[in-house]
């Protein structure tokens, strides 16, 4: 056995290590709030603010981590969706790759002649489960205290239905599985992996990323090559990632990351795959959680990416 096999080997040891502690901090759980919709003339402007309002007292929710509104604004800019509030259940998948969320908070804000009412729509972005949550109060209400309302009763419905709103874990053993079943009996090419990584603003000398996707690689059957191999590479995987500090909760601490990859032919130079993923997790320590977002990240990127690489 090769040096760099039983690193692997020792790699797939600590991945399932990862597995074990994710199901046993499953019950955190990360927020996005978007803005809510407040179109009427009476009501112009509120959308915004109770959004804030309702952020700032999801916060204090031990199981929930929120993804920041101002991240959100810069991630979702640049796919040219805003916090408008105006997110479905058919949009929600995306809106949570793009910014590792895997519960979407928005809503509505209107008034009648004397009532105002807040509705709040929760969504999971991967299982596209909607729940409905509404308070109301008189139309001079004070927001803070409708906001604060609202918030208790989104804060119970993620924790208490959290199964319905967020996918099972899946073991890693299932994922190589039905990865392996779509690639099926055609042949492996030589594949070389390159990603460097970031955090804080800092190099690191073994990128988590690029682990994970060789890790996969190598069980779903692929030669892997570096710059001391003398396989000849037939696909070169080339790429970026970073992670950065999210939040504290009590003694744990999130972090949240992002990988970037293109797979390219080296005999003819074409591109075969482009693709980006986010991810989030959560741990006692910082770096070990900005490491497993990124090997999440990875892993589910992996699922998409590898089947594009063989002819």
């Amino acid at each position: 056995m090769s040096m760099k096999t039983k690193i692997l080997f020792l790699l797939g040891l600590l991945w399932l290590g990862g597995f074990a502690l994710r199901a046993a901090t499953n019950d955190i759980y990360s927020v996005a709030v978007f803005d809510f919709e407040s179109n009427d003339d009476n009501v112009r402007g509120l959308g915004p603010k109770i959004a804030t309002l309702v952020n700032a007292n999801l916060s204090a929710a031990p199981a929930l981590i929120m993804v920041e509104r101002a991240d959100l604004e810069k991630v979702l800019g640049e796919q040219e969706l805003g916090l408008s509030g105006t997110i479905s259940p058919e949009t929600a998948a995306r809106v949570g790759n793009l910014t590792g969320a895997k519960v979407l908070v928005t809503g509505r804000v209107f008034k009648t002649d004397n009532d105002l009412f807040v509705v709040a729509k929760i969504i999971g972005t991967e299982t596209s489960r909607v729940y409905g949550e509404l308070v109301s109060g008189k139309a001079n209400a004070d927001l803070g205290t409708l906001a604060g309302e609202l918030a208790k009763k989104i804060a119970a419905d993620v924790t208490q239905k959290g199964d319905t709103l967020v996918a099972h874990v899946e073991s890693p053993e299932d994922r190589i599985a039905r990865i392996k079943k779509a690639l099926g009996d055609k042949p492996r090419p030589v594949v070389s992996v390159k990603v460097t990584e970031q955090h804080f603003g800092q190099r690191v000398i073994d990128p988590a990323a690029q682990t994970e996707l060789e890790l996969i690689l190598q069980q779903c059957g692929f030669p892997l090559a570096d710059a001391g191999s003398t396989n000849h590479v037939t696909v070169e995987i080339t790429g970026e990632a970073f992670s950065e500090y999210g939040m504290r909760k009590g003694n744990l601490q999130s972090c949240r990351a992002r990988l970037e990859v293109k797979a390219r032919d080296v005999a003819t130079g074409n591109i075969l795959a482009v693709d980006r993923q986010t991810g989030v997790a959560v741990d006692l320590a910082e770096h070990v959680a900005a490491k497993s977002a990124l090997q999440q990240a990875a892993a589910q990127l992996a699922e998409r990416l590898i089947p594009k690489l063989v002819p």
